[in-house]
């Protein structure tokens, strides 16, 4: 693929990246139906892309021009590597670009942590990719940590990317068992006596650990693992009195975790384990006076080597779009 550049005479007003494209079937899937793709990029970074033969000619300001030859290019050598472009894949590579980082100052910090290296998850469904810069550092941290912190909203990808290197490790052997947990704490509504076994009565807490290994197992292989007892799937309560060894552990909703619970699942850590502990400061939901022992794990632990605290704002929202501005409205109504 080659880049090059306007010719001298040609006025700043009209400056323009051109791209060209040596696989002209590639280029249609890059295109995408319709040419949804490029018009999904125009509309993110505010430039017009022109096709023609194997060459895409990009218009607009400069730092979105490049921007957006970035995240073609980037999406180019994706498709060369035979996998396909969806519309989460451009923008993940969106917000991973100069632009999404040129219009948001307030994650400057956090930018350069990482070097340019692509991460990845594997699973037996498919391959997940971070979205956003704080989902790439924290599922380094993931790797890297035997106790690892993700705190922030809804719908950035804390639990979803936890159970998937925890997927990953299992099916590639580092560890025996995967254990996902999350306290039976109601969410501020009361649910009444439900029928059914234990199994019944804790499935509904349960469902969204159930969801995410769903995504990267097939049905058929979760079940067996299950009743195997390779994979389990328990409220937090259960966890008292165990320790864990050669397993991978994902405590969710940790902000609805007391102090004692939370100190009790922090010391079942056994050997050839890891733990990962997902939570939102802002949906707590245990009766009033009661201390979230997410918020005491970080007060005591945030100084102690080999555990990492990452964390997310609105800005690393992978849901709906809507989400993000929402969590931003509560945020700020909060801090009037």
């Amino acid at each position: 693929m080659a880049i090059s550049a306007p010719p001298p005479s040609q006025p700043a007003a009209d400056a323009s990246e051109v791209l060209e494209f040596p696989d002209n079937f590639l280029l249609i899937d890059l295109c995408g139906e319709h040419d949804r793709h490029l018009a999904d990029i125009e509309a993110k970074t505010g430039v017009q892309i022109l096709r023609r033969g194997n060459q895409l000619t990009i218009h607009g300001e400069a730092s979105m021009r490049l921007a957006a030859a970035e995240i073609l290019t980037s999406l180019y050598e994706r498709l060369e590597a035979g996998r396909p472009v969806e519309t989460a894949d451009i923008d993940r590579e969106m917000r991973m670009s100069g632009a999404e980082r040129d219009t948001d100052p307030r994650r400057g910090d956090q930018l350069d942590l990482l070097p340019d290296a692509r991460v990845e998850i594997k699973t037996r469904k498919k391959i997940i990719e971070p979205r956003t810069d704080a989902q790439k550092a924290y599922v380094r941290s993931l790797f890297e940590n035997e106790l690892a912190f993700g705190i922030g909203p809804a719908g950035t990808g804390k639990t979803y990317l936890a159970v998937a290197v925890g997927v990953n490790m299992f099916i590639g052997g580092h560890v025996d068992r995967l254990i996902l947990s999350r306290p039976a704490v109601e969410a501020g509504e009361k649910l009444g006596y439900l029928p059914g076994d234990m199994k019944d009565k804790v499935d509904p807490y349960m469902q969204p650990l159930y969801d995410a290994l769903n995504d990267f197992l097939p049905g058929k292989q979760v079940s067996k693992l299950i009743e195997e007892k390779k994979i389990e799937i328990a409220p937090l309560a259960f966890m008292r009195g165990r320790t864990l060894s050669n397993a991978f552990v994902v405590l969710d909703e940790a902000q609805n975790a007391t102090t004692m619970q939370m100190k009790m699942f922090l010391t079942r850590l056994g050997e050839g384990s890891r733990m990962v502990v997902t939570g939102d400061r802002s949906q707590v939901d245990l009766p009033r006076g009661q201390q979230s022992g997410l918020h005491d794990a970080e007060r005591l632990l945030g100084h102690i080597d080999k555990i990492s605290f990452d964390y997310f704002t609105a800005r690393d929202v992978v849901r709906h779009p809507l989400v993000a501005a929402i969590i931003e409205a509560y945020d700020a109504d909060a801090a009037r």
